[in-house]
């Protein structure tokens, strides 16, 4: 029954992963729109079903039977592909992230991870950088000039948001000595990364809020200066792919910053009730993505060469300072 768990078990779990990040997609962006209507004192979607819960899957449905226009002008090969390798790559970091503990199901075990691998977080960096392409190529395409400017500005902020990113996760690979997420996890007992690494742990946040194209550095698809940036091009079906890749990607970083500074699915009585484990991570990833929303709803958008310079000038040289602290502090420590 070897095929059990090397083949059954990992593909029920890649469509549990897959069916609750689409479905974690359509409610994240109904808790933008909602905490939106909070912040503005109105009360936001709240006619399709209860609390407009529905209003998600009515969004879905207009997209899906939405006329598509494909411009004449376009490399059409390329216009296809670009969102589905923007989504596709949304999709693959959550592969190596741990969102509970073991569980007993039908008496087997259950890790509540597709794959534990060693060099876990180089695959989250490597399959993140790679989206880039999606936008870079989608706003290339559509042969415009709106698009291209989108295109570039992706370019240039998240190559550079990538390095006090990397440097950010370096310091926490430092002080637990391993790549692997578990590993992490089982570090963060009983105090949470967060409490060891203040300084990673605010640049990881601001790095985050650019590599996912998220306010204030939504700079890609500034409304007021590029129209809709590199998607402008793009409706119907192919530009919600654009869509749901950008808040996936916001969950993906929800999950990274829950397994690399908030202890993971750690919490009380996780050792005698397992399944808890999963509420604890849901919790977690729920509130980090409500700070993101609360962020969009309270800070104006930066001026690109501001945030460029705000990277190099600020960010770089605080996460190099970090690193090397963080390493001096090892190597004395006994």
């Amino acid at each position: 029954m070897d095929w059990i768990d090397s083949w059954l078990i990992p593909i029920i779990i890649s469509f549990v992963i897959g069916f609750g990040l689409l479905v974690g997609f359509a409610y994240t962006t109904w808790i933008e729109r909602r905490g939106y209507g909070l912040f503005q004192l109105r009360r936001g979607p709240n006619r399709a079903g209860p609390f407009g819960l529905l209003q998600p899957w009515a969004d879905a449905v207009k997209a899906f039977f939405k006329e598509e226009l494909v411009l004449d002008t376009v490399d059409k090969v390329v216009y296809v592909i670009a969102p589905g390798i923007a989504m596709g790559m949304a999709l693959l970091p959550f592969g190596v992230i741990p969102f509970g503990s073991t569980i007993t199901l039908f008496g087997r075990e259950i890790s509540l991870h597709l794959a534990d691998v060693s060099i876990g977080l180089l695959w989250v960096l490597g399959v993140a950088g790679l989206g880039t392409y999606g936008i870079v190529l989608g706003g290339w395409s559509s042969n415009n000039k709106y698009s291209l400017m989108g295109a570039l500005r992706t370019t240039a902020q998240l190559l550079s948001y990538e390095l006090p990113l990397g440097l950010a996760i370096l310091s926490v690979v430092l002080t637990v000595g391993s790549l692997k997420p578990s590993d992490i996890v089982a570090f963060q007992s009983p105090v949470p990364l967060f409490v060891l690494q203040p300084v990673a742990f605010l640049i990881f946040i601001v790095s985050m809020f650019a590599e996912a194209n998220r306010s204030p550095f939504d700079l890609p698809e500034t409304e007021n200066e590029l129209t809709a940036g590199f998607s402008t091009e793009y409706n119907g079906i192919k530009f919600a792919l654009f869509f749901m890749a950008e808040y996936i990607h916001v969950i993906n970083a929800g999950a990274l910053c829950t397994t690399l500074f908030l202890g993971g699915w750690r919490g009380p009585f996780v050792d005698q009730v397992p399944i808890l484990s999963l509420f604890y991570f849901s919790v977690k990833v729920i509130a980090v993505i409500f700070f993101f929303v609360w962020v969009r709803a309270s800070l104006p958008r930066v001026r690109f060469d501001k945030s460029m310079a705000f990277n190099w000038k600020f960010l770089m040289p605080l996460g190099l300072a970090n690193l090397a602290v963080t390493a001096v502090v090892l190597t004395f420590l006994p």
